[in-house]
């Protein structure tokens, strides 16, 4: 195919890295989206006075956040301690057994398809260059220069929360009382529906069975949450 036919199809790892993280905002932000939500229409379901909802709001967004950071943070610790003692433990095999090492990974690009001949040549010239490299990025799939930082993930997951969260709290709040409720259901089920058609365009699937599934799974939640609270207010809780 001629040049003004190419594809640009990107190849790049950090190109792939800035994705994944572009996702995980996503899917963040659709968490806050939906537990902020489910709380504020739960509580609509009982009084639909400012002071109550404001506090259950408040309370659900920051505690919420913080416990995304907190979950993601011991999660991609876990993630690093492990991958650093990979990294280690590749290190010491290679200053114990260089020679068993390079036939493991002749073997390993044969499982690739290369034959012998080829197989060698080219994990011969990666050992040269870098040894330890090319054992953590075809063996493991490990780029020792990139091990993720459970900081940044955290602190992600924590702003990604806070600005889903963040909207259904505005739209309660902002809307005439008597029609609170129901104009927070319509932000939120617009804005489920936003985030999820970006993150299947993200992970390029198809975006119209995603925001379906999506709409339809927020619209349960709230439908749930706010069954309850005005089961809870005909008891007489609140």
């Amino acid at each position: 195919m001629g040049d003004g036919h190419a594809r640009h199809e990107p190849h790049d790892g950090g190109w792939l890295d800035r994705l994944s993280w572009l996702r995980a905002g996503v899917l963040g932000a659709n968490d806050g989206i939906v537990s902020v939500a489910a709380v504020l229409v739960g509580v609509a379901g009982v009084t639909t006075q400012s002071g109550p909802l404001l506090t259950a709001g408040a309370a659900a967004l920051v505690g919420g956040a913080i416990s995304m950071a907190l979950g993601e943070y011991v999660s991609v610790s876990s993630q690093r301690d492990s991958e650093r003692a990979l990294i280690e433990l590749e290190r010491r095999e290679l200053a114990e057994d260089p020679e068993g090492e390079l036939a493991e990974l002749i073997e390993l690009w044969e499982q690739q398809g290369l034959d012998r001949e080829s197989a060698t040549l080219v994990a011969t010239r990666q050992t040269e260059r870098d040894a330890l490299q090319a054992h953590l990025t075809l063996e493991l799939g490990i780029d020792q220069d990139d091990v993720v930082s459970p900081w940044r993930a955290a602190f992600a997951s924590l702003v990604a929360f806070t600005v889903g969260g963040a909207l259904p709290l505005a739209a309660i709040m902002l809307a005439p009382v008597d029609v609170r409720v129901g104009v927070a259901i319509v932000v939120v089920l617009l804005a489920l529906g936003v985030t999820g058609a970006i993150g299947a365009r993200l992970g390029r699937a198809p975006w119209q069975a995603a925001t379906v599934r999506i709409i339809v799974g927020g619209a349960i939640a709230l439908a749930i949450t706010y069954g309850i609270g005005s089961l809870l207010g005909v008891a007489g809780v609140g």
